[in-house]
């Protein structure tokens, strides 16, 4: 029963498990549903981090809590519109939240890394780090005498 325009308890998890079985049947299985919402930092090569771009627009908002987007274009060099595909990709995969606001009659755009972005990137680079430091690379035998 609502109170004031807030569901109750009971309404809310309802819905959030319909929405959770909604979910899993549009994946296959729970277990896959499972392994896309839990956040890892393990080292993982992520395709859609990897792009110049995105690495770079991850690596800036990682060091801040939310950047303007004028501030991110001017650091990659790119136009508004080149920043705002790769923004969108991000956004769409769930790794950058977009903030907008009016200040002075203008509208700024903020962005700000979520934590599965966060993640992604930290994982990403732990990739791109054992990639480029030969942790799994063993030489033959032979070569190694």
């Amino acid at each position: 029963m609502e109170s004031h325009g807030v569901p109750d308890r009971a309404a809310t998890e309802k819905a959030a498990s319909e929405a959770a079985s909604a979910l899993a049947a549009i994946d296959g299985t729970r277990s896959r549903l499972a392994d896309r919402v839990i956040v890892s930092t393990a080292a993982r090569f992520d395709e859609i981090v990897h792009a110049p771009n995105r690495l770079q627009i991850c690596a800036i908002l990682s060091a801040v809590s939310s950047a303007d987007f004028a501030a991110v274009r001017e650091s990659l060099g790119v136009a508004d519109s080149v920043l705002s595909k790769h923004v969108r990709v991000l956004h769409e995969a769930g790794y950058v939240d977009v903030h907008k606001s009016t200040c002075a009659s203008r509208v700024r755009t903020s962005l700000s890394l979520t934590e599965a972005g966060r993640a992604a990137y930290n994982g990403h680079v732990a990739a791109l780090r054992a990639i480029v430091s030969n942790e799994s690379f063993r030489p033959p035998a032979a070569a190694r005498r």
